[in-house]
């Protein structure tokens, strides 16, 4: 069914808009912006996420969230190439839409330019975005979106749904949802009262038919082939170990030895999954882990005891890569996180 055919049917529906918002729910909007790529990641309502900065600058996040009784659309903005571990909340579904193709990953896979990212709520997720970033999502309660659907027509397969990871969609549809994700942010921003809130009540519901209209025409691609799994579970696995010991600098024979792989297989099962050389990951890694730790102590503990606790021992190098990464030096996180 087509998304005009889908818009006709809830506006002409006796129930229409009751699904997921009663006149009583409080609806909002909040734009927040960080300087801080850990900060950025605890501004998601109601998200479990933890971000770990890979490209080298200083970042900026900026997240517009609108929220309503069993649904949440945001737009998020990231300068810098970031690695994400996200989860939603329980009993929902997360869709997301790149605002332009920008050769992003979700669990390894490249995500293309007519594509929707899906994944159920109570999962864990990796998503790997590149620099100057823009994403927009859409998260639903299941009952609401199953509701919606079945009062809708819509035809979903939603036993392949909780499995998948990426759905084919057409692109004028894709571009469709976009713009109504788009409008509605854009109309959250500035109208208020009674007639504000019906037009904002229209707009929501035009976000989710597009959306249904996408899963309704769209094709589940199938999932991740042995080889990618095995990719994925070399990554992990050599990421586990590093953090287990981080401590003390990781080689790459050391990893190699841990996950049973020869350099080259190491070397191949980074770059197709993350985009990134194993050293060059794990480097960051432990950087950010400083980071958060620096954040975490709020300046009762001397910068040169963290860096060594995380495999740091040459103070001198530690700051330049530190101040490379991050576009600050240590000592400028540490008196930012004092100010705040």
């Amino acid at each position: 069914m087509s998304e005009a055919q889908l818009f006709q049917t809830a506006t002409a529906s006796p129930g229409h808009g009751a699904t997921l918002a009663q006149p009583h729910t409080k609806q909002a909007l909040r734009t927040v912006v960080a300087r801080d790529v850990d900060q950025h990641a605890h501004n998601l309502t109601n998200w479990e996420q933890r971000y770990d900065q890979l490209a080298c600058g200083a970042f900026e996040g900026v997240l517009d969230e609108w929220q309503s009784a069993g649904l949440q659309i945001f737009r998020e903005g990231t300068s810098r190439a970031i690695r994400q571990s996200c989860r939603v909340w329980p009993d929902a579904f997360w869709f997301g839409i790149e605002a332009r193709a920008g050769g992003m990953r979700i669990n390894g896979r490249q995500v293309g330019a007519d594509a929707v990212m899906t994944r159920p709520g109570g999962c864990e997720f990796e998503l790997v975005t590149p620099d100057r970033h823009e994403i927009y999502g859409i998260v639903v309660q299941r009952d609401a979106l199953l509701a919606t659907a079945a009062r809708l027509g819509c035809d979903v397969d939603w036993g392949k749904l909780v499995q998948a990871e990426l759905l084919s969609v057409e692109h004028e549809g894709l571009d469709s949802c976009r713009r109504h994700i788009g409008e509605l942010l854009q109309l959250a921003g500035g109208m208020h009262g009674v007639a504000g809130n019906a037009a904002l009540q229209l707009r929501q519901e035009a976000v989710l038919v597009s959306l249904l209209a996408l899963l309704d025409g769209g094709e589940i691609e199938a999932g991740a082939g042995a080889s990618l799994q095995r990719r994925r579970r070399i990554v992990n696995d050599a990421r586990e170990y590093a953090m287990a010991q981080h401590e003390n600098p990781v080689t790459v024979p050391m990893l190699c030895e841990a996950v049973h792989v020869s350099r080259r297989t190491l070397q191949y099962c980074f770059e197709d999954v993350l985009g990134i050389s194993p050293m060059t990951y794990l480097r960051s890694l432990r950087l950010n882990g400083v980071r958060r730790a620096l954040w975490a102590s709020d300046g009762k503990h001397a910068i040169g005891d963290i860096a060594a606790a995380w495999g740091f021992a040459n103070f001198s190098q530690f700051s330049c890569d530190y101040k490379k990464l991050f576009g600050e030096t240590p000592s400028a996180a540490v008196q930012g996180r004092t100010r705040h």
